[in-house]
């Protein structure tokens, strides 16, 4: 792991082993309040988990993202989950790798700090989110990883809300990254 990745996530024990939890499936079939759908500047495409979502929401969700307008990297922005068990949607547009040599470490930290930080500021007590970026938009799955939990972490030790938060991963490649990623996180 890049020495100048892993100085910016000091370790903490979230509040409650119970707020963070990694799942192994589906993001569609869980009934939380919001699931994150990691898309583009438009908010209107995105790559997998993108087309799952619209799949299973119906058409009423692109018209929803499409009233919302455009979004900036980082940024996150909220509609309902119309067909899903998720009641809302967190729309984010998280960065395109190009390398590490332009800010994406940043950009994505903030588009999970931004999603929780919206999730926090309508009382949110489940959120569930996929792996941001690491799709379509080519981030290395292990530092990305590395990335979402420090942040998520982080935000929980400072928020009440969300009270749960579920990392979503498609496959065991993935999962046992983020499983990886989350125990390297928490020191026993």
């Amino acid at each position: 792991m890049n020495q100048d990745i892993t100085q910016h996530f000091v370790p903490l024990r979230p509040p409650s082993p119970s707020r963070l939890k990694l799942i192994l499936g589906d993001i569609t079939t869980l009934e939380v309040d919001a699931v994150v759908n990691p898309c583009n500047a438009s908010l209107l495409e995105g790559g997998r988990v993108h087309t799952q979502l619209h799949a299973v929401a119906g058409p009423e969700l692109m018209l929803a993202a499409f009233l919302e307008g455009n979004c900036d990297i980082g940024e996150a922005r909220l509609t309902p989950g119309f067909n899903l068990l998720a009641k809302q949607v967190i729309h984010a547009v998280g960065p395109l790798w190009r390398g590490g040599k332009r800010m994406e470490d940043k950009f994505l930290a903030a588009t999970y700090r931004n999603v929780l930080l919206l999730a926090e500021e309508h009382g949110m007590k489940s959120l569930a989110f996929p792996a941001i970026s690491t799709g379509a938009k080519g981030y290395p799955m292990d530092r990305a990883a590395h990335i979402a939990i420090g942040t998520i972490l982080r935000f929980l030790h400072e928020f009440t809300f969300p009270e749960r938060v579920h990392l979503v991963c498609f496959d065991i490649e993935a999962y046992a990254i983020h499983q990886q990623a989350l125990k390297e996180a928490q020191p026993l």
